[in-house]
């Protein structure tokens, strides 16, 4: 009984520290979503991270759903070589974070 309570602390406190779920959506569920209205246009989207650093080089993008909420994840290399990660929400364009990758 003992060997099975130690199991079950560490057990807890790793499911605890595990980070809120995402799924990755492919390119026709993004096009889905976005006729349906449900998300925006990648191209706003973009110009809206490349408008936060003014000549940043496109290097990806990729379309997540994290707690029921459909987010952009763009990566940038700045004008002085610095990778960003852009992650906006994209119902509404709403930045969620811009961080050096």
């Amino acid at each position: 009984m003992r060997a099975a309570t130690l199991l079950t602390i560490p057990l807890t406190l790793l499911l605890a520290a595990t980070p809120a779920a995402s799924r990755d959506l492919d390119q026709d569920e993004a096009l889905r979503l976005r006729r349906e209205g449900l998300i925006l246009p990648l191209e706003t989207l973009l110009h809206k991270a490349m408008e936060r650093h003014p000549g940043a080089r496109f290097l990806e993008a990729e379309l997540e759903e994290e707690d029921g909420i459909y987010v952009y994840e763009i990566e940038l290399i700045t004008a002085d070589g610095v990778a960003r990660e852009i992650e906006l929400d994209a119902r509404d364009g709403r930045l969620l974070k811009d961080e050096e990758d």
